[in-house]
């Protein structure tokens, strides 16, 4: 999985591959590879680390030639080493292949491969798919690959040259992403068209068992029988800007994602609060009132962060459009049989659009025939064009493997979807208008929760060599707590769990001493003396208490070791203002730890396989 980026035309490839593959770092891998060609002769150029390792091997050693391909690795198969990273050849070395994906059925096909005396020279699935390719290799590329995936069970996006075939890529997809770039000086092959700014005009999406082969300015596609197929041609600049993904004065892209939420939320609302009928608009849901009122359950799947966001949004479906919700691991949910009724709509949360467990979970859902719906960040992902209807966030590229940007979009879009649904059951008009005035007014509340910045830094240096934290909130602010907890073990690699603080008692109590931080979610609302009563039992055994209390509460303040505070707001909004402090903790003790922040160690961005 992770990064693929490819180019054949009227340049030198090399410099294209390392800038393309530069803008795929932060999804996440542990080395990285480049081969070249010119004429009948390939150059290969791989490195376990950093693609600044591979690039100072290429400045040793260069790839020459106006086509090539090239891939960051996050390990799957194998460890992570020279021999590991990809491009892969075949045995005679005429083909070379990068894969994004895992081959599930590599073992079997390992060994007929070798029975037949064909010698491996890594531990990949990947390898296997390469010499395939090669075993069936017969002077057309498109018709081996074609051929090989035939045999495969699993899931790839791949990129395939030739030696004995100048100047042609060979791409497939099978759940993993894929994109044509079509540029003035050639055409171009990525996972992901944030590689392709500055270089593409027009961008062209691969769907699944779909195979492409581009030559300089020319390219095609083909269904899995190499029957033509039209596809539909793209401009690449309303998705994104180059701009967008630079760092800017920050020291890290996710402190600049975080410092973002004031304009990430206020563009998730942007044109979708409709004051005269007192409710929220979405273009793209594809679905009416009438449709929606005959909705009655609603299923949402996502994975990491985003089944966070579909936690909170559980609490306001319920409580704002009195709809009963189910909140479903993805991974698991794919491949569950549970009962579901003909008025269901099953609701898909993700960033990228590419996680394949969610995509997973989505056509599944679609095969049965069920409605479903997408909350996407990513223009053109799978999951975006594959979903009956949806809603895009305009977060913007999140560069930072960590969510931050995305979460508080997402809750703001799922409030709004609340409203809507609300609006078309039981709201009244004039809480239609108090909840759209809330919505307004939550991008200033963020500018001032981060205020809190400085004071979360002296926090962060008094708990920086903790070993375990516990995070704890009840109700909207029990997602917040596993949300918090999640953002802790990401990038400083810090043991945190959260917990409803009721269900503390229950088991994670007997994990508090003095050198366990607890971080409670307390701001005022409906449950604060519960939330309160948990504090103090927690304080009673000793253990430290950093709490996120509401502006110029004083009861808060007298039992916490640490404050954090931050505006009054309505408790459905509370999920996304005590977002905020938690992401800078976890940011500063990560700094603090000298962790890499935006590229944590085992973790990818955008997770393509199982």
């Amino acid at each position: 999985m992770c990064g693929i980026v490819g180019f054949t035309g009227r340049r030198e490839a090399s410099p294209i591959l390392l800038e393309g593959l530069r803008r795929l770092e932060y999804r996440g891998y542990d080395s990285a590879g480049m081969i070249t060609g010119t004429g009948n002769e390939l150059h290969l150029r791989k490195k376990a680390g950093r693609l600044a390792e591979l690039g100072k091997l290429v400045a040793a050693h260069p790839a020459p030639g106006c086509y090539g391909i090239s891939h960051t690795r996050w390990a799957t198969h194998g460890g992570a080493t020279d021999r590991n990273a990809h491009p892969h050849l075949d045995a005679t070395g005429n083909i070379a292949l990068v894969h994004n994906g895992v081959i599930e059925n590599f073992a079997p096909l390992k060994h007929q491969l070798q029975a037949a005396g064909v010698q491996f020279r890594s531990d990949t699935d990947t390898e296997v798919l390469a010499q395939l390719v090669g075993h069936y290799y017969h002077g057309d590329l498109t018709a081996a690959v074609r051929q090989a995936l035939t045999l495969v069970k699993g899931t790839y996006g791949i990129a395939v040259m030739a030696r004995r075939e100048p100047g042609v890529i060979v791409g497939a997809r099978l759940g993993s992403p894929l994109v044509i770039g079509v540029g003035a000086d050639g055409t171009y092959l990525a996972s992901d068209a944030n590689a392709l700014a500055g270089y593409a005009d027009k961008v062209v999406y691969l769907n699944d068992r779909q195979i492409c082969s581009l030559s300089g300015a020319e390219w095609e596609i083909r269904d899995q029988d190499l029957s033509p197929v039209s596809a539909s041609v793209q401009d690449i600049a309303p998705f994104l800007g180059e701009g967008d993904a630079e760092r800017g004065d920050y020291p890290h892209y996710m402190l600049k994602e975080i410092y973002e939420q004031p304009e990430t939320v206020a563009n998730a609302m942007r044109g979708r609060l409709d004051d005269a009928d007192a409710t929220a608009h979405f273009g793209g849901l594809n679905l009416d009132a009438k449709d929606l009122r005959q909705v009655d359950r609603v299923i949402m799947t996502a994975c990491g962060t985003s089944y966070h966001a579909g936690l909170v949004g559980e609490y306001l479906f319920e409580e704002l459009a009195r709809l009963p919700v189910e909140v479903e691991y993805a991974s698991e949910f794919r491949y569950r049989n549970p009962p579901i009724d003909r008025h269901t709509v099953v609701l898909a949360i993700t960033q990228s659009g590419e996680t394949a467990d969610t995509l997973a979970a989505l056509r599944e859902s679609k095969r049965m025939g069920h409605t479903t719906l997408a909350i996407c960040n990513a223009v053109g992902s799978s999951i975006a064009r594959e979903a009956c209807g949806g809603v895009y966030l305009h977060a913007g590229p999140e560069i930072g493997v960590a969510s931050t940007k995305a979460f508080t979009s997402q809750c703001t879009v799922l409030s709004m979807l609340a409203l809507y649904l609300g609006r078309t059951r039981h709201l009244s008009s004039i809480q239609g208008q108090r909840i759209i005035g809330e919505l307004r007014a939550l991008p200033d509340a963020i500018r001032r929760t981060l205020e809190c910045h400085d004071r979360v830094k002296r926090i962060a240096e008094k708990y920086a060599d903790m070993t375990n934290c516990l995070y704890l909130g009840r109700q909207y602010l029990y997602p917040g707590a596993l949300e918090g907890a999640l953002k802790l073990k990401e990038i400083s690699y810090i043991h945190a769990e959260g917990y409803p603080a009721a269900e503390m008692k229950h088991g994670p109590i007997a994990l508090v001493d003095e050198h366990c931080p607890s971080v409670f979610l307390v701001p005022r609302g409906n449950v604060f003396d519960k939330v309160m009563s948990n504090m103090q039992e927690i304080k009673a055994r000793g253990g430290p208490v950093i709490a996120v209390k509401s502006e110029g509460d004083e009861e808060v303040a007298a039992v916490a070791d640490d404050v954090i505070p931050v505006p009054d707001v309505p408790e459905y909004l509370q999920p996304i203002v005590t977002a905020i402090p938690l992401q800078l903790l976890a940011y500063e003790i990560a700094v603090l730890r000298g962790c890499d922040v935006d590229k944590p160690r085992n973790l990818a961005k955008s997770v393509t396989v199982e």
